[in-house]
């Protein structure tokens, strides 16, 4: 992950954290999934972020997402180290582990400028 990649990467996962502290659960997850997309050709942060996820889930009482991230968790390091994990997708239990989606336009810029 270039540095620039992972300033982005962080500052989503930030954004997630205060959003949850000022109860905007909504944004809270929103940056969660921005932070998955931004992670998922890289095996560490990839996972850490299904972390965060399923300890979001935890957090909030919710049971589906909960269970959804269990197999995320064991998935996102080989599917990352694979290049198998689809594009775009946002990593929650609502969408498919292997269905690819659209990356935000922003995001995909970041993510064009990082590759080697």
């Amino acid at each position: 992950m270039t540095p620039k990649l992972r300033h982005h990467f962080e500052h989503e996962l930030r954004q997630s954290r205060e959003a949850e502290i000022r109860g905007d659960l909504t944004s809270a997850w929103m940056s969660l999934e921005r932070a998955h997309i931004l992670s998922q050709a890289h095996a560490g942060p990839h996972i850490r972020v299904h972390c965060a996820m399923f300890t979001f889930a935890w957090r909030t009482r919710n049971p589906r997402e909960l269970l959804g991230q269990i197999p995320r968790v064991l998935l996102a390091g080989p599917g990352s180290l694979l290049g198998r994990a689809p594009l775009g997708n946002t990593g929650g239990a609502n969408v498919g582990i292997f269905t690819p989606m659209p990356i935000p336009e922003d995001l995909q810029a970041l993510l064009r400028d990082a590759q080697p």
